[in-house]
């Protein structure tokens, strides 16, 4: 996805130049906001980029030590803002059991092998540590070719369990009415057309696609044959023992 000012992941506005984008920087927030409560200590972002949320978390959780993490080949977001760590995407530079929590946002759908960096989080994770996700569902090619999967939860979890992860919980970042939403957010605002048309466009879904989200229900979506979803949200735990 492109980059935006760090303020804009956070208090994103529904304007007809973020139609494409509001949604889903909404949605990763808001489902942010869910886990906070359980994030404290030391904390492991990985696939960091700009660290946007990183104030954020340190302002209104328990963390009390927040650590950056993207590979060496990560796309540039932002000449100033550098990871803390940069990695190989094999193995993270840290001991066994260093963190007490991690989360990646945006970023699972990046990686060739998933279960390479998901058997790093649950190894310098804690007993007990807590990891934070997000993935998209329905979005364009992005990073290319750098863009490698979207996960149905059926496969994510499967990936989590592989892993030695328990207490596995997903949800859906959206539904039918958001993915609608999305989708005419994207067309209107990164599918091929002149400008003028564009900007007229624009100016006519912008109250279509507000009232799709108000419609939308995240928190009522099953997994169940024939839903629609625009990505997912979750969270999964180390043992306290092996």
């Amino acid at each position: 996805m492109s980059s935006l000012p760090n303020d804009l992941f956070i208090t994103i506005p529904l304007t007809t130049k973020t139609l494409d984008r509001y949604y889903i920087r909404h949605s990763i927030f808001k489902a942010l906001e869910e886990v906070l409560p359980k994030l404290s200590g030391t904390l492991l972002d990985v696939g960091c980029g700009q660290k946007p949320y990183k104030e954020h978390i340190l302002k209104h959780s328990d963390v009390e030590d927040y650590t950056g993490l993207d590979i060496e080949t990560a796309l540039e977001y932002d000449e100033e803002v550098k990871p803390d760590i940069i990695w190989d995407g094999n193995t993270m530079p840290f001991k066994d059991n260093s963190f007490n929590c991690a989360m990646a946002t945006e970023v699972l759908e990046h990686c060739p092998d998933p279960e390479v960096v998901l058997n790093e989080v649950y190894r310098i994770l804690k007993p007990g540590g807590i990891f934070f996700f997000t993935v998209p569902f329905l979005w364009n090619l992005h990073e290319v070719p750098h863009d490698e999967y979207r996960y149905t939860p059926f496969s994510l979890e499967r990936h989590l369990n592989n892993c030695g992860f328990t207490n596995v919980t997903l949800q859906a970042t959206g539904g039918w009415h958001a993915a609608m939403a999305q989708m005419l957010g994207l067309w209107v605002r990164r599918s091929y057309m002149g400008t003028n048309k564009r900007k007229l466009l624009s100016a006519v879904l912008k109250p279509i696609i507000k009232r799709l989200i108000a419609y939308d229900k995240p928190e009522h979506v099953q997994f169940k044959e024939g839903q629609m979803i625009t990505g997912l949200q979750g969270v999964a735990y180390k043992p306290l023992t092996a």
